[in-house]
């Protein structure tokens, strides 16, 4: 599993002089994610959190010539910076998991979606009250919460409502939502490409008392999954005792579901870079094959 540098770091031009640059990876051959932004709740910027960030959820996803975008946090910010940089049309499919704000505060100001040129593909579950994933980000937008409207985005969108169980064909990509917190009516994805899998499974019920059967199901087998686990016992779990802790609970689903390398992710935003780096000794304890997500981390599932 590699580790790079932060994406920001190729903007810079090599020099005259500079040793040959190898040829970039075949976009249709590559599969590799990268997090934007890895926080929960809210952004916590900060002197303390400047090696895992302070960005809320946002994960870059390139397989199969597809670039896939799960969430919309503030990370998601930070990544339309970077996709503009790069000086030709972007064209993702953007998939929200649910619409509390740590998922959706960032769309407002993703650059690439007020560039005509731009091509987005926009997926979201019905709301437990009925909204669209298109009525909501609408809704965020309207004044007096935002000072343009989500009509003054010049990208062409196109907004699928989705529902669990309906797969995604992107190409050979395949895409499948599966339910994940019937409070929340928050999805997980599972990413299938080739023999290579990845699971994005960010919003769990921290009231289980049991592992979920479908929850199992969702992240078997897979390559890489990046679970909602880093909230420590104390500041995250059941009063009364009876729910599993999320990290606890990443590690229980990944031993059962013989899943190769465990991403934790949406970092309690109290939490500094010192508790972390203590919560991943911890947890790695326990399940050597763990890492904690940090901003600019890009991990390549071709080379697991």
């Amino acid at each position: 599993m590699a580790n790079t540098a932060s994406p920001s770091d190729t903007r810079f031009p090599a020099r005259a002089g500079d040793l040959p640059q190898p040829e970039p990876p075949d976009a249709a051959q590559t599969f590799t994610l990268t997090f934007w932004g890895v926080r929960g709740n809210i952004p916590a910027p900060g002197a303390d959190t400047v090696r895992y960030g302070g960005n809320t959820a946002c994960v870059e996803v390139q397989v199969g010539g597809q670039r896939l975008i799960f969430d919309g946090g503030t990370g998601l910010r930070v990544l339309g910076r970077h996709l503009m940089a790069q000086e030709q049309p972007v064209a993702a499919h953007l998939f929200f998991t649910h619409t509390h704000w740590d998922r959706i505060q960032g769309f407002p100001f993703f650059a690439p979606a007020f560039a005509a040129a731009t091509q987005l593909d926009i997926y979201g579950a019905q709301a437990l009250n009925g909204a669209s994933i298109k009525q909501r980000l609408m809704d965020q937008m309207l004044r007096p919460n935002f000072f343009k409207p989500l009509q003054t985005m010049a990208a062409a969108m196109t907004f699928h409502n989705i529902a669990a169980g309906e797969a995604i064909a992107l190409g050979d990509v395949l895409v499948e939502p599966w339910i994940l917190n019937r409070h929340t009516s928050a999805l997980g994805y599972r990413v299938s490409w080739g023999d290579r899998v990845l699971v994005y499974a960010t919003d769990t019920d921290p009231t289980q008392t049991s592992l979920d059967p479908n929850l199992l199901l969702l992240a078997s087998e897979a390559d890489v999954l990046v679970f909602d686990g880093t909230y420590a016992d104390a500041a995250y779990s059941d009063p009364n005792g009876s729910g599993l802790a999320p990290w606890h609970l990443g590690i229980e689903v990944a031993r059962a579901s013989q899943v190769k390398h465990l991403v934790l992710f949406h970092h309690n935003p109290c939490h500094s870079d010192d508790q972390l780096d203590q919560l991943e000794h911890q947890v790695r304890a326990s399940f050597a094959r763990t890492s904690l997500a940090r901003e600019g981390m890009t991990l390549d599932l071709i080379a697991c």
